[in-house]
């Protein structure tokens, strides 16, 4: 008797693609929650702490340096970990989906 062949997991199923976009979500938000309190921390420290963000560092203010020469490296370390958790979880639920594959009953 012919035994079926076995069928690679479908990663295009609804519950694969639903469980990822959840956990992309997530991580979307956390991100997204990075770069606002980036954004927004540097006026409000402005505003709270007007004496340090008016100390001056190899000839700029705090203020401008965090501004002029920081936040953009910030911002690259955020797209930088956002893309490397994104790739890390679609791995995982690649194998997630491998694993529940091999171990279901044939």
């Amino acid at each position: 008797m012919n035994r079926p062949e076995a069928q690679p997991p479908d990663i295009h199923s609804e519950s694969f693609l639903h469980s990822l976009m959840r956990r992309q979500l997530k991580l979307s938000i956390a991100s997204a929650l990075t770069f606002l309190l980036a954004l927004l921390g540097l006026p409000l420290a402005n505003y709270f702490l007007p004496d340090l963000m008016a100390t001056r560092f190899a000839g700029f203010t705090l203020t401008w340096l965090v501004l002029g020469v920081l936040f953009f490296p910030f911002v690259w370390i955020i797209s930088y970990v956002f893309i490397r958790r994104s790739i890390a979880l679609e791995k995982s639920e690649v194998d997630e989906v491998n694993r529940r594959d091999a171990e279901a009953p044939r």
